[in-house]
């Protein structure tokens, strides 16, 4: 078979894959973002206070991505991709439907923490796999194709999640139950998807073979540091609903459709600006890490409407976090360093996402606008950061 008839069909298999993936993240985020939606008031139900509520959120996302660079290490090492996808879903959509038991704000604690430890299990080998196809379909267009079908089940989840709150006068429980049935279909979904594509390695053209050097580029650190800024000063959305709990702005049983709408502008943002991304490359992170940054004043400062359009901003600047950000990565490092990069980066996102939750977390308990110039202050440092990057990316090029 002809190159010239070769490239067309690798093409739309490495498209299938995106979709494919992107049907399991779907899935996945309608069980585990339906139950993020509700776990912060679900804690201050249990007995949590709002350092507690930032510490749990915090730490689960400490481990949630500090654990990646362990398994990004592993599946560079074994290049045994698929083994630890499989296992990390399987944890992470076991952990959510118990959350329906949890007896105290205790156990429903230790299941947050392990669906996110779940997670950090299977996201460096998937984002691996996920690259190799992106390659051929345009970085910036597939990782946003796959957020935005993940964010759409990120959105469809907090509504179901909403209409058993409000048809069960306000029953937790009965909620995290329901999302039995999407965690059963994801578990499902990404068996299936090993068996259609055993090797997504393949997938990519291997062109000139890259250099597997020792250590990752400047260029990546460097980012890196940017990233991190970005990181700590991101409010999570648990503390957020703490916050509209605790204030009456909004009631109960509209928490987890401000979070549909946070998730809805996610998905539509990553699809659009991951475009961008091909097209310009990493400046977009500029204007992007600037409209995220007003999230917090409307959040934790507004009423009703000044807190879902800050919910909204919120949602876009999530939608970065999960597409752009890692998408830039595979543009800095060779190809056989992927796993390892996306580990350490994801590793050192989530230390300063926990160091920044904590932060945030304890400064809701003291002053909001302590709260709101540390989250602002962290995120506009990220900015010029990000320019450097670009320059010294343009230089590389040329």
């Amino acid at each position: 078979m002809s190159s010239e008839t070769h490239q067309p069909q690798l093409k739309s298999r490495a498209l299938k894959f995106v979709i494919a993936i992107g049907i399991v993240s779907l899935f996945a985020d309608w069980a585990y973002e339906g139950a993020r939606s509700i776990t912060g008031p679900y804690l201050a139900v249990l007995g949590a206070s709002g350092a507690l509520v930032g510490f749990i959120a915090g730490f689960g996302e400490l481990l949630g991505y500090g654990l990646r660079i362990v398994s990004g290490k592993l599946s560079e090492r074994t290049h045994q991709f698929w083994p630890m996808t499989l296992f990390g879903y399987t944890m992470q959509m076991t952990a959510v439907p118990l959350l329906a038991w949890a007896p105290n704000w205790q156990i429903a604690g230790l299941l947050i923490i392990a669906e996110r430890i779940g997670k950090a299990i299977r996201n460096p080998p998937r984002d691996v796999m996920l690259s190799h196809a992106a390659k051929q379909v345009g970085l910036g267009f597939g990782f946003g194709l796959h957020e935005a079908l993940d964010q759409f089940g990120a959105l469809l989840g907090p509504i179901v999640v909403a209409v058993m709150i409000a048809r069960h006068h306000g029953d937790y429980r009965v909620a995290f139950a329901s999302l039995l049935v999407p965690a059963i279909l994801t578990v499902i979904l990404i068996f299936t998807a090993r068996l259609l594509y055993p090797k997504p390695q393949d997938l990519e053209a291997s062109g000139v073979p890259d250099v597997h050097a020792g250590g990752l580029p400047q260029i990546f650190w460097i980012y890196l540091v940017g990233a991190a800024l970005v990181a700590a000063g991101f409010a999570d959305f648990s503390l957020m609903a703490f916050h509209f709990e605790k204030a009456a702005i909004i009631p109960k049983t509209w928490v987890p459709l401000f979070y549909s709408v946070a998730m809805a502008v996610s998905g539509v943002g990553s699809l659009v600006f991951g475009r961008f991304f091909d097209r310009a490359g990493i400046w977009i992170l500029v204007p992007l890490t600037l409209i995220s940054a007003a999230s917090a004043p409307l959040v934790f400062l507004g009423g009703f409407w000044l807190a879902l359009i800050g919910s909204a901003l919120w949602g876009l600047g999530m939608g970065v976090h999960e597409s752009i950000i890692p998408a830039a990565v595979a543009t800095m490092v060779p190809r056989q360093r992927r796993p390892s990069a996306y580990g350490t980066f994801t590793a050192a996102f989530g230390v300063a996402w926990f160091i920044g939750s904590m932060i945030i977390g304890k400064l809701y308990d003291v002053s909001l606008s302590a709260l709101i110039a540390f989250s602002v202050a962290a995120q506009l440092l990220a900015i010029p950061i990000f320019i450097t990057v670009r320059h010294r990316a343009k230089t590389n090029q040329s």
